[in-house]
């Protein structure tokens, strides 16, 4: 996969150069390039910004300058484009796994009030763009959501985790744990500082296993985000898990507590 970003920060992107997205990079796998857009601002200050119009706070990056970048970077290719904003279509490990099909993306980092909303209308017209929110809350800029991004994508990538299973055991990852965050996790030693690791997970059980660590999603899942267990398709629940959701006080609709 071939990754450009454009950014006034390059030098934000060096985390880019470590840990599973470094060696990605040294594999081939990923291929990351970085452009100041800077180089494409002509005046003596290399100015990317302006006052907006109709007034009100802030500054809100030219047009031109990156209509200059993104002709460069683009020639007559076709990158499917994301521009960080916090407006944008919520980033989820679906539209991950999506953009990670992707032979070729291309991050456009907003700074100051955002980009001139005419660059995504131009390049709408003939790229995919897609304006990306990370969450509901406002960044200093949008390098941070890229880095999140680049390795939520980057990791679903062949070749690039050392088990591929792991990324099938995500929280969020579709199937059998569709919608269920991650349950806790464990290592050696079996006691450290009188914790130990739950029992089931030394017996070598596999089916009780797997039922433990259904159950600790479920749980985790109504604790921090009920909002996912509320919108469990109730055809992926068995008689376990409707047990589970009744001890801990979670009712399902009637209609579907019968199926």
């Amino acid at each position: 996969m071939r990754l450009d970003i454009i950014s006034i920060f390059p030098e934000y992107f060096a985390p880019l150069d470590v840990s599973l997205m470094g060696k990605a990079r040294e594999r081939g796998i990923l291929d990351v390039r970085v452009h100041q857009l800077r180089e494409w601002a002509h005046d003596v200050h290399r100015t990317v910004d302006d006052t907006p119009y109709g007034g009100g706070p802030g500054m809100v990056m030219k047009p031109e300058v990156w209509g200059e970048a993104l002709d460069t970077v683009i020639g007559d290719g076709s990158p499917r484009m994301i521009v960080p904003t916090p407006s944008g279509r919520p980033f989820t490990q679906e539209l991950a796994q999506e953009l990670a099909a992707e032979p070729w993306l291309l991050f456009a980092c907003g700074r100051y009030e955002g980009i001139d909303s005419r660059v995504m209308a131009e390049y709408g017209a003939r790229l995919r763009v897609d304006e990306v929110s990370i969450g509901d809350y406002v960044l200093a800029g949008g390098e941070v959501a890229v880095l999140v991004m680049a390795e939520a994508i980057g990791r679903l990538l062949p070749g690039v985790l050392g088990n591929a299973h792991s990324a099938v055991d995500d929280s969020f990852a579709p199937g059998a744990m569709r919608n269920l965050l991650e349950g806790p996790v464990y290592t050696k030693p079996p006691v450290w500082r009188g914790h130990e690791v739950p029992a089931v997970l030394l017996s070598g059980h596999h089916g009780k296993v797997a039922r433990w660590r259904r159950d600790q999603a479920l749980r985790r899942t109504l604790a921090n985000r009920p909002e996912l267990a509320a919108a469990l398709d109730p055809e992926t629940l068995d008689k376990h898990d409707r047990r589970l959701l009744e001890e801990l006080a979670f009712r399902l609709p009637p209609e579907d507590m019968a199926h």
